[in-house]
Parts: structure tokens; sequence; C-alpha cells
């Protein structure tokens, strides 16, 4: 589907709204199983970049977010090995620790990518059911 970019980043910026709205609601919500709190937030974080992405860049192709996305957060994740005093002040206030991370964890790259896919397979699939449905009406 050949959307125009406003009708596009209407649906980016709802989509980016859903990302943090769960991703929040995972990290604070204290009755969630273990499972969905340990893991849904940073995958719901590289959601949520990559929306951000396409919202950005929503005349240039999928792939570019798919990149991008994957080099943020990646690039955030390792930025968590660096420890000094000023930048650990930032990450100990809610929005810097939600933006930064604290400290590095191996598992949350694989919990990116999963979010990346993810986000990257319903971009790509969500559109397609628009036409299918409007080429059912006509």
């Amino acid at each position: 589907m050949h959307f125009t970019h406003e009708p596009k980043r209407t649906y980016y910026v709802f989509a980016i709204m859903i990302s943090i709205f769960l991703g929040l609601a995972s990290r604070y919500i204290n009755v969630l199983p273990n499972f969905i709190v340990n893991h849904t937030g940073d995958t719901l974080w590289a959601i949520m970049v990559y929306f951000l992405f396409r919202f950005i860049f929503a005349s240039k192709s999928h792939n570019t977010a798919f990149y991008l996305s994957f080099i943020f957060c990646f690039s955030i994740e390792f930025s968590q090995l660096y420890q000094a005093d000023w930048i650990n002040t930032i990450r100990s206030t809610m929005l810097g620790s939600l933006i930064l991370g604290k400290g590095f964890l191996a598992v949350d790259l694989k919990r990116y990518s999963i979010g990346i896919v993810i986000a990257f397979m319903m971009d790509k699939w969500i559109p397609s059911l628009f036409v299918k449905v409007k080429n059912k009406q006509l």
C-alpha cells in the first residue's frame, strides 16, 4: 500500500504511543507475570524505536528503519558499559533510565532484536491488510 507521508506518519505516531503505553505498563503494573515484566519492556522499547525511525524517515524504505533501529538500540546497550558519574546521574532519573538503561545486559540485545523484527513485520503486514479490505469493498 502506498500511503502519502502524512497518513503514514499518523500511523507511526499511533504505533509509538501504543508501544510506550504498553512498555510502561509492563514495567510498572505489579500484577503481571515475571516473564512479561522481565522481557516485554525492552522488546517494546525496540518496537517504539523502530516506529520512531519510520516516523522520521517516512519516505525511506522499511529497511532504513530496520537497520537504524539495530544500530541505535545496540549502541544504547553498549553505551551502558561506560559508567562515568555524569552519565550515571542522567541514568538515575526515570527518563534517563528509560532511554539509556542502567547496565549492560547481553540478553537485552536479543530482546531488542525480537522487538525490531516484530515491528518490521507489523509495519509490512498491517498496511497490506488495509489494501485487502479496501479491494474487497470495491
